[in-house]
């Protein structure tokens, strides 16, 4: 009896399994044990877990992979019979030690899920001596069963949504994270109006109703679709995005005044050296993208030629500047500066900033809603930055599924602990 107790712990199958006998295999070298669920454990449907009659006698014996002992492969074996589910017609028993539609334990399973967290899919399988797919396969059930006992959308007030780009040729992910748990939420291919409004369909109008903030980028499309499912929320605009705007229009007049000065060098023939003008601007791109504080001395110098001898181009920096402090004060303060950098943007003279005051006049609710709540994407930035972590770990995928069910089991909370490791 002790000898029965040490295998079911070995081999993680200590409750609700009768383990009737052990055997090596010595030409494939695999341990085989042979179990049948207790009574009460029986008969009941794979999908449901509903007791239902018998229908017959499945595909006979089958055999679930556990989790090696040392070097050696483990493996479970049982009948596999079927019962007529009122439900779910013909369906496979129930087995305590495996999820429904594996070929794995759930430990082997929770064991390849919290791995495939931690290192590279290629990793995992040359460990657990499994396929590639079958790492894929492994992950989407673990997802579905953690998702199906649980409702993923409880509770949401405020949300985050953003894209992100996971393959080449414009491919893309939109990605839903909840502001109050800080957990990615709901993922999917694409990025238009048709994705977004299939994740309001799955929320519903009573729960679309209870959404009281949305941060976003400027996106036209994420904007319709919040002001068409949640038109009570408030809509902040991510002021990363905002200052982003002011950057890009600083570095086109960068590029403006180097290619100026490129145009108008002369070679000196004997020395084969440039006019020092459009190297000092072409190096002094860092100077100008950082925030101050953050400048080294040498790019304190750059900052300061600049300043004598490029005085548009200097002016766009102080204007790029001016916008960063409008979100660093927040509240009236921030509106009061944000309407001094509007004045001051217009009759600047660079049509690059014009455009950028156009923009902000245009999304000035959203960025007032930013100033006075506080909300910016900065948590689902943080969320996207771990996503193509696990992209690069992943070496690729085949669909985008894959991809979504590995960012819900790492983000969304679904990940197992390891087997025996539980706190």
């Amino acid at each position: 009896m002790r000898d029965v107790r040490v295998w079911k712990r070995l081999l993680g199958v200590e409750q609700a399994v009768v383990l009737e006998a052990i055997h090596l295999e010595e030409e494939p070298g695999v341990l085989v044990a042979v179990v049948r669920p207790r009574k009460g454990r029986r008969g009941r449907c794979g999908r449901c877990g509903r007791r239902c009659p018998g229908y017959d006698r499945g595909e006979g014996l089958r055999r679930w992979r556990g989790l090696d002992l040392g070097t050696v492969p483990v493996f479970l074996e049982a009948d596999a019979p079927r019962v007529a589910c009122p439900t779910h017609g013909p369906t496979v028993i129930a087995v305590p030690w495996a999820r429904h539609g594996a070929r794995q334990t759930r430990a082997f399973e929770d064991t390849a899920a919290w791995l495939v967290t931690h290192t590279s899919k290629s990793a995992v399988s040359a460990l657990l001596r499994v396929a590639w797919r079958t790492v894929g396969a492994i992950v989407t059930r673990v997802v579905a069963e953690g998702r199906a006992g649980t409702d993923p959308f409880a509770g949401l007030r405020r949300i985050g949504v953003d894209e992100i780009s996971y393959k080449r040729h414009h491919r893309y992910l939109t990605v839903v994270v909840d502001h109050d748990t800080g957990r990615l939420v709901w993922a999917a291919a694409g990025r238009d109006t048709a994705t977004l409004h299939g994740f309001f369909d799955l929320l519903g109008p009573e729960r679309c109703a209870r959404i009281t903030h949305v941060s976003a980028d400027a996106a036209d499309w994420v904007a319709q679709v919040v002001r068409a499912r949640c038109p009570q929320a408030v809509r902040c605009a991510d002021p990363f995005h905002v200052v982003r705007w002011a950057v890009d229009a600083m570095d086109q007049v960068r590029r403006d005044a180097w290619n100026a000065a490129r145009r108008g060098q002369r070679l000196d023939h004997n020395r084969g050296t440039a006019d020092p003008t459009a190297r000092m601007l072409k190096k002094a791109r860092w100077a100008l993208w950082k925030n101050p504080e953050r400048l080294t001395a040498r790019q304190h110098q750059q900052l300061a030629w600049i300043t004598k001898n490029d005085p548009r181009l200097h002016r766009a920096w102080l204007l790029k500047e001016g916008l960063r402090y409008v979100f660093t004060v927040k509240g009236q303060a921030g509106k009061d500066a944000l309407d001094r950098w509007l004045s001051w943007a217009r009759r600047a003279r660079i049509p690059a900033f014009v455009q950028v005051a156009r923009k902000i006049a245009k999304e000035r609710e959203a960025i007032d809603n930013n100033l006075d709540h506080g909300l910016s994407n900065g948590l689902i930035e943080s969320t996207n930055t771990k996503l193509r972590l696990l992209t690069r770990m992943a070496f690729g995928f085949k669909s985008p599924d894959a991809l979504i069910a590995l960012a819900l089991l790492d983000r969304g909370g679904y990940c197992p602990d390891l087997p025996g490791r539980a706190t």
